[in-house]
């Protein structure tokens, strides 16, 4: 799939449909998504209920055509409203059970469930609620027989229908529909193509690790028949995390414990939302338990992930895992590296486990190796950048490669000797000795050459080994899992880049406060004259030096622009300010260099005139000019109070007005402290304000979005999924407290229609040279879509593309 899809440029089809789109979270499907771009993509599934459908629906950027679930079929009246209670299951431990691979421990579990005691409670709350048709959902054939015996002890008709049960499925449900059964225990044969739209009352007395398995057990029961008005659901929950699966399935609440706290406090004050006709109950022992259950570990680490995997639809990446507040070091006590966590939540394909099986140990070396220097993982990258992993690489080629590396990821640099580091590009000499060097440090690290104190040599193994002047990796690699071990080791890589780079922001170097953290200057920067003024009223004196020159990177909407011929500078007074496009007094105006040699036609144009004074010093004016006839040339202000003059032989041509920028244009990809961002706006900076994420200020139309990325340190109530999807696309997650009804919510949401802007500053890590990082402006972004409530999961577009620089800072 990977050989045929590299094949066809990332635009190349301006038009995907996909269909089968629940499987999208597949390694086949991933391939295709994170190649492509089209300007158009359709995911086509016929199973909305599945529980991923999240996961489904940000593939999408969030775009939801069509959709019906259980609410709004009940609400047009396909379905029959039902009765739910919810019954604290107290004869039962759940926590005793063992739980392995995300399932209880069948035989554990039907030793608790096939008690006289457990029987009794639910035979009890059954007779409660019940009305007259019931099927009951057991875990297994000995819990379905054992439960059928006991209710028929107590004058019950009831049978157990399962594979091997006396009774066939048939014949069961046209007793119970007859009414000479009372109850039908089963296992697993009615989770689906039962049609028996008589059945009113389901009792679930199994828990399910599957939302899609409750789904269904609830849906065999949810058909309209005469005579039924509702359903009644008598549900047991236990004192384990597996029985949220229910309440997310049938109320779609969030992952995290903050969704789970919500849903918990809505429940007990009766104010969830249901369609007309339904009912929800639960009794205080269920809701007790939902509460231990939250309050036990505010957001584990798997929960953590499981969160981001139904956040960005697909299996997170170590780094997004990290960047999101996830403890690595947890994880490594717990599983000993990163695959084997994720070869546990069975996220790993067939090739990914044989490679970590194969390559355990170099896998989990990547992952913890000691870092001086950033050497170890530039030579890693530079090997998977040039297949040193599928045939030995040359160590001349691998040192120039990782040379350029350095060079693509400026803040490393500080890491060369200083010799090195000004260097864009190494000469035949300077290859040589920057080859012995490599060889000498990392390359000498991974063939296992590294000396401890005292000269012995360390016991750290070698992974790769050098013949005739090439490196070879160790372990040889079978074909078809070269990708896989490519794509596992690159996911290493990147995490720890990530972990370099923040141990590098929070570095102060000696004898200099000032942060590494420095990005590179962007495409289509230009030169800012911020002490050169243009008059907009009578020529006016204007000297400027080359010390007071800034460089401004302009968005592609004032095309391409060059450095050598296109300006900014300020206009001053008010002889333009009129007509169509007026030019306002402190108004930043982009200029194109121009002599009288260059200038072509400039009639009907505005354009900079420069003359000198009788003093020699410069002076500017800008004006409209007229061409009159024989050769003189008239120049015209756009304000009415001011005369015409005719051009002189002292005046030259010195500028053609290209545009008046806006000004938020010209903050665009620069660097602000979070106290300064209000006067960029003409606002005052109120600490207790504009220390949220969200900033609504009071009296002013805008909002603003002040981001963090890097979540690790953050409590786990505050760990939101911020990222770019790409250098267009920002996903966005609100605090646990706001709903699409709240009144940010609706602010944000609502920004266009009422005229309002929402501006984005975003930065990688919270602190730099262990002093407060800057934000850096990406413009104004504009609302899309979201998902979710408490938090929201909002999509946004931005006006201005990232500068290649954020891209490689923030998208990767």
């Amino acid at each position: 799939m990977a050989k045929i899809i590299q094949r066809f440029g990332a635009d190349h089809f301006d038009y995907i449909v996909v269909d089968e789109f629940h499987h999208a979270s597949a390694r086949t499907y991933q391939q295709l998504l994170s190649h492509f771009t089209p300007r158009y993509l359709l995911g086509l599934t016929a199973t909305p209920d599945r529980t991923d459908q999240s996961d489904i629906l940000s593939l999408c950027d969030d775009n939801l055509v069509y959709r019906s679930d259980l609410f709004e079929g009940i609400t047009q009246g396909i379905l029959a409203p039902f009765h739910y209670y919810g019954i604290g299951d107290t004869t039962v431990n759940y926590q005793e059970i063992s739980w392995r691979n995300n399932k209880f421990d069948e035989k554990e579990l039907v030793n608790q469930l096939a008690t006289q005691a457990r029987a009794k409670h639910a035979l009890k709350h059954w007779q409660e609620h019940k009305q007259t048709r019931t099927l009951a959902f057991c875990i297994s054939k000995k819990h379905a027989d054992f439960m059928a015996e006991y209710f028929v002890k107590h004058g019950i008709k009831a049978v157990s229908v399962h594979s091997e049960s006396a009774i066939r499925r048939n014949d069961a449900l046209s007793q119970l529909e007859a009414g000479t059964l009372g109850v039908v225990f089963s296992v697993d044969l009615f989770n689906e193509g039962v049609d028996l739209p008589s059945i009113d009352t389901v009792l679930m007395l199994r828990p399910t690790e599957s939302k899609i398995i409750f789904m269904q057990q609830l849906g065999r029961g949810l058909r309209r028949c005469e005579g039924k008005d509702k359903l009644i659901i008598v549900d047991f929950i236990g004192n384990h995390h597996s029985f949220f699966n229910k309440p997310e399935a049938l109320f779609k609440i969030g992952p995290t414990n903050a969704n789970k706290k919500d849903f918990i406090n809505d429940a007990n004050d009766v104010s969830l939302v249901l369609p007309e006709g339904c009912f929800i109950n639960y009794d205080p022992v269920a809701i007790d338990f939902m509460q231990q259950l939250t309050a036990t570990r505010i957001d584990s680490q798997v929960e953590l992930y499981e969160s981001l995997k139904a956040s960005f639809g697909y299996k997170p990446s170590m780094g997004a895992f990290y960047h999101a507040g996830g403890s690595i070091d947890t994880i490594r006590r717990e599983y000993g590296q990163w695959w084997e966590f994720v070869a546990k939540q069975e996220d790993l394909s067939d090739s990914e486990l044989a490679c970590l099986t194969s390559h355990k140990a170099f896998l989990r070396e990547v992952e913890v190796t000691k870092l001086d220097k950033s050497f170890k993982l530039i030579l890693l990258e530079s090997l998977l950048e040039n297949d040193g992993f599928k045939a030995p690489a040359n160590t001349l080629a691998i040192a120039q490669n990782s040379f350029g590396i350095f060079k693509r990821r400026q803040r490393l640099v500080v890491d060369l000797p200083e010799k090195y580091q000004a260097l864009a590009a190494l000469d035949t000499k300077q290859l040589k000795t920057w080859h012995t060097y490599w060889l000498n440090n990392p390359v000498n690290a991974w063939t296992g050459g590294s000396k401890a104190q005292g000269g012995k040599k360390a016991a750290d193994k070698a992974y790769f080994k050098i013949e005739e002047e090439k490196l070879t990796y160790l372990t040889a690699i079978a074909a078809e899992e070269l990708d896989a071990f490519n794509v596992m080791v690159q996911e290493l890589v990147n995490y720890r880049f990530l972990q370099y780079e923040q141990r590098l922001t929070n570095k102060v170097i000696e004898g200099d406060s000032s942060p590494v953290n420095v990005l590179p200057d962007a495409a289509n920067s230009i030169p800012y004259f911020s002490d050169l003024k243009i008059a907009c009223g009578h020529f006016r004196t204007s000297s400027h030096e080359t010390e007071e020159i800034e460089q401004i990177a302009l968005p592609e909407k004032y095309g391409t622009l060059d450095p050598a011929k296109h300006f900014i500078a300020r206009a001053m007074g008010n002889s333009m300010n009129g007509g169509k496009h007026p030019i306002h007094d402190g108004d930043y105006l982009l200029l194109e260099h121009i002599t009288s040699n260059n200038a072509g036609s400039i009639s009907n144009q505005i354009v900079a005139i420069e003359r000198q004074d009788t003093s020699g010093d410069d002076q500017y004016l800008l004006r409209s000019v007229n061409k009159l006839s024989q050769g003189q040339y008239e120049l015209v202000a756009q304000n009415s109070d001011y005369e015409p003059m005719m051009a002189t032989e002292d005046m030259a041509t010195f500028a053609r007005l290209r545009d008046v920028i806006d000004p938020m244009d010209l903050y665009l990809h620069q660097s602000f402290m979070r106290a300064d961002i209000p006067g960029l706006f003409g606002l005052e900076f109120n600490k207790g304000a504009w220390e949220a994420g969200h900033v609504c200020p009071k009296g002013q139309d805008d909002q603003f979005l002040l981001v963090t990325l890097n979540k690790q340190g953050k409590n786990a109530d505050h760990q939101y999924h911020d990222y770019f999807k790409d250098g267009n696309t920002f996903h966005w997650q609100s605090q646990n407290s706001t709903s699409s009804t709240s009144g940010k919510g609706q602010r944000l949401i609502n920004h266009k229609v009422n005229g309002s802007k929402l501006h984005l500053f975003v930065r990688k890590n919270k602190l730099e040279a262990k002093k407060g990082a800057p934000f850096y402006y990406c413009g104004a972004v504009n609302y899309e879509s979201h998902e979710g409530e408490k938090p929201m999961s909002v999509v946004a577009g931005l006006d201005s593309e990232l500068s290649e620089s954020l891209k490689l800072e923030f998208v990767g």
